[in-house]
């Protein structure tokens, strides 16, 4: 095991749908203090769980407000799967949202929780977010409970694709798209680069998605490409579930970080941790779900907490 600058090695020591989410209380309180956080993950064997939350400091907004409640509706499985005009609408404004999605770097909560992994500190990664940004912090034994963008596969036949690959061929399919959508944007004062959603989907106006050519299969020719991730109203895998409540059942401790926990998709492991005794930190600008489940609760910014962790954890 590696030892991460600025920290010590730590001494010894079925499935549901991604569909109805709970409207979160806006008056919040912290429960404990930083120092009980320290002595919590000091502990080892922490499991964290991360959300859009984590993200925003790279330039991904999270989807929802201060109250739990969406800022925008994503497509649901449904609709991508029902309808070839809805899946034209998806590709189309994706490929100009993943660009920019797929220019984040890494940011300063996603170092830090790479740091507290190689010290021992945490010994898994559970993510509800589908930007790959843990694994290019140098995260490992990353489980990604939604999926990946970085991947992309068909519904038809199952064939698996790179996003990259998939990008470079609706690029040759639908030449001067992007060139349009600037003039587009530029008429209307709009910059794109302001809109892009956590899935890497963006506003797009209807005349531009009309003339979208969508990406088909190159096995079976169909045109149910579909990105690897979990769509609201699709089961995570069943498989996935069961790991993370292994990973959850064995931790010393999970530690929730920029989850408003709204679905349960991710409350479920809160909820197993405290069933189990497993003691729960959650850090968060706001309230959320598991806050009655959590042993430590401070209602904080992500990358400043997190790298004041570091320097305790440091001494």
């Amino acid at each position: 095991m590696h030892q991460a600058d600025g920290i010590p090695p730590r001494g010894p020591g079925g499935s549901t749908r991604l569909a109805t989410s709970r409207t979160l209380p806006l008056e919040t309180h912290d429960l404990g203090t930083f120092d009980d956080l320290v002595d919590l993950v000091s502990g080892g064997g922490v499991v964290v769980l991360s959300g859009a939350g984590l993200s925003t400091e790279s330039g991904i907004p999270d989807y929802r407000g201060p109250d739990g409640t969406r800022r925008v509706e994503p497509m649901t499985y449904g609709e991508f799967a029902g309808s070839s005009d809805a899946r034209r609408r998806y590709w189309a404004r994706s490929y100009i949202g993943w660009q920019r999605f797929n220019a984040a770097e890494p940011n300063e909560g996603h170092r830090v929780v790479t740091e507290l992994q190689r010290s021992g500190y945490v010994d898994s990664v559970i993510t509800q977010n589908v930007d790959g940004l843990h694994q290019a912090a140098g995260a490992s034994d990353v489980v990604e409970l939604h999926g990946s963008l970085d991947r992309a596969v068909c519904l038809t036949c199952g064939e698996v694709t790179s996003r990259l690959g998939l990008h470079e061929r609706m690029t040759e399919a639908n030449p001067g798209f992007m060139e349009r959508f600037a003039e587009a944007a530029a008429a209307v004062g709009s910059q794109w680069g302001e809109q892009v959603r956590p899935d890497g989907d963006i506003v797009l106006q209807d005349s531009l998605v009309e003339s979208f050519h969508t990406p088909r299969c190159l096995v079976c020719g169909h045109d149910t490409v579909k990105p690897d991730v979990v769509f609201f109203g699709e089961s995570v895998p069943k498989t996935v579930v069961e790991q993370c409540f292994s990973l959850v059942e064995a931790a010393g401790a999970v530690l929730v970080l920029g989850s408003s926990l709204a679905v349960m998709s991710g409350y479920r492991f809160v909820r197993r941790a405290h069933q189990r005794g497993v003691p729960v930190a959650i850090v968060t600008r706001s309230a959320t779900r598991g806050d009655a489940e959590a042993t430590v609760r401070l209602h904080a910014p992500l990358g400043s907490t997190l790298t004041q962790l570091r320097g305790a954890l440091g001494h």
